[in-house]
This record gives C-alpha cells, sequence and structure tokens, in this order.
C-alpha cells in the first residue's frame, strides 16, 4: 500500500507543480490556449498557479522529509477542493470531456488524503 500511495503522490505532485509552474510564468496569450484564461483575470489564474505549486510540494516534501507528515495529507485535501471547483467550473462551460479528468484526481487525492492522515498530537 505505501508503495502505491507513493506512486500517486508523486504523480499527482509533478503534475500540480508542473500546472503551477505554467500557470504563473507562461504569457497570457499562452495561457488563453490552454483554456479558461481569457474567462478569468491573469491574477486568478496567477494566484491558482501558487496554489497548485504549493499543493504539488506539499503532496510530497512533508511525508518525505518527515517535517510535519500532517501537511501531506492537509495538501491531498486541499487538491480535493481545487479539483471539486474544477468539476463546477467544467460543468459551468459545458467541457464534459474535462470533467471525468478532474474526478479521477479527485479519488486520487481523496486515497492520499485518507492515507495518509496523521492526527494532530
Amino acid at each position: 500500500m505505501n508503495t502505491a500511495l507513493w506512486i500517486v503522490q508523486i504523480l499527482l505532485g509533478t503534475m500540480m507543480f508542473l500546472l503551477g509552474i505554467m500557470k504563473i510564468f507562461l504569457p497570457e496569450e499562452k495561457l488563453n490556449k490552454f483554456g479558461g484564461g481569457s474567462r478569468h483575470p491573469v491574477a486568478l489564474i496567477r494566484f491558482i498557479g501558487i496554489s497548485e505549486l504549493l499543493i504539488g510540494a506539499g503532496l510530497v516534501l512533508p511525508w518525505l522529509t518527515g517535517i510535519l507528515p500532517m501537511l501531506t495529507s492537509f495538501a491531498a485535501i486541499c487538491l480535493g477542493i481545487v479539483m471539486i471547483l474544477a468539476i463546477a467550473e467544467h460543468v459551468k462551460y459545458k467541457e464534459k470531456s474535462k470533467v471525468f479528468t478532474n474526478i479521477i484526481i479527485l479519488f486520487l487525492a481523496v486515497f492520499v488524503a485518507v492515507e495518509r492522515f496523521v492526527p494532530l498530537h
């Protein structure tokens, strides 16, 4: 089970980290090509990018280093919230193909959040 968790954490963490980098550093014109960029202010897209970057780091680093491992579960919960909001966004704009991807990511985030849960002492 631990190996499966690490695989999911690394995949989700890498994906979120790269998406965050893209949303933070791509010029506005290129953001529009990836969808959603023209619907929202650039500042909001950059904020989402920073959030995704932090979630990506939070999915891997705390558990890897042993420093505050509860943050891994918290990052997975945050990812789940982002995916719920993304599902609502894609349903609103009738982008059904993207909803399925968000649902899969949501389930993987819940898996990590539950299995890596560390109660506060």
